[in-house]
């Protein structure tokens, strides 16, 4: 492979990857995989993010709280800013809407998510969307509030088309994960398919969500080879092709140069 992959989107701070984090970064060397993206999901374990890609130059990081997070610290807008005038810091989020995990009057998190969009706007950072049974909320308080201004990615898609194809039409990229390798995912399978080229990023959403054939075990950024396979057979496409297309994307989304 000529071309680097990147992971767009995995949680190297987590407690399953403590202390591994240099094999981890040696995995991803050997497998091709040139940079990863932390997103954030608490405030409390931000700085635990930046540890990590104050360590690791191929590493980056997004600053936000995690739709479903309800207790800890609810950012405000100058926080998320400050935050992100890191230079590792290159995008907001996660942030967006979760029905699937709670229920009850969730007005908390549409407004938290406006929060995360003014800020990114302010900030001019893309934003790191995670939506999950709540598509139609997401999509409207993106126009609501100008998110496609900001831009970004709605991250580990589990939509259908016609969402990913309202999301592309806002501005933003879809990121494709490991369950795209599930021999059951024919939606995520449609959507890689159909996202155009310019717009599709890979992702390994690390440690869950493993791809065939390492299904069920822990996750981690050098898998992310096999979700650009994945994605690239769909595509019809050689897997150099698709790793070139993916990265400029991310570079481009993120305003980041990876070297070999």
């Amino acid at each position: 492979m000529n071309t680097l992959l990147v992971d767009s989107h995995c949680h190297l701070d987590f407690p399953e990857f403590q202390g591994r984090e240099s094999d981890l970064l040696d995995a991803m060397k050997t497998n091709g995989v040139g940079a990863a993206l932390i997103a954030g999901v608490t405030l409390e374990r931000f700085p635990g993010v930046l540890a990590l890609v104050e360590q690791f130059p191929n590493l980056y990081a997004g600053v936000g709280v995690h739709p479903d997070t309800e207790e800890g610290e609810d950012p405000d807008e100058e926080t998320l800013i400050r935050l992100a005038q890191h230079p590792k810091v290159v995008a907001i989020g996660e942030t967006g809407l979760d029905y699937y995990r709670l229920e009850g009057d969730l007005e908390w998190q549409r407004e938290r998510f406006r929060t995360h969009i003014r800020a990114a706007r302010r900030c001019s950072k893309p934003l790191i969307i995670h939506t999950r049974e709540a598509a139609a909320d997401t999509l409207r308080i993106l126009e609501e509030e100008g998110g496609g201004e900001a831009g970004g990615v709605f991250h580990c898609f589990t939509e259908s088309r016609s969402v990913a194809e309202a999301a592309l039409s806002l501005g933003f990229h879809i990121s494709i994960s490991g369950i795209v390798t599930f021999k059951k995912a024919l939606q995520i399978k449609e959507v890689a398919s159909f996202v155009p080229l310019d717009r599709l990023l890979v992702e390994t959403d690390a440690p869950y969500l493993a791809p065939v054939p390492h299904r069920g075990k822990l996750n981690h950024p050098a898998l992310v080879r096999h979700v650009a396979e994945e994605v690239a057979a769909l595509k019809g496409i050689s897997l150099d092709a698709l790793a070139q297309a993916t990265t400029s994307n991310f570079c481009r989304l993120f305003g980041v140069a990876i070297n070999a």
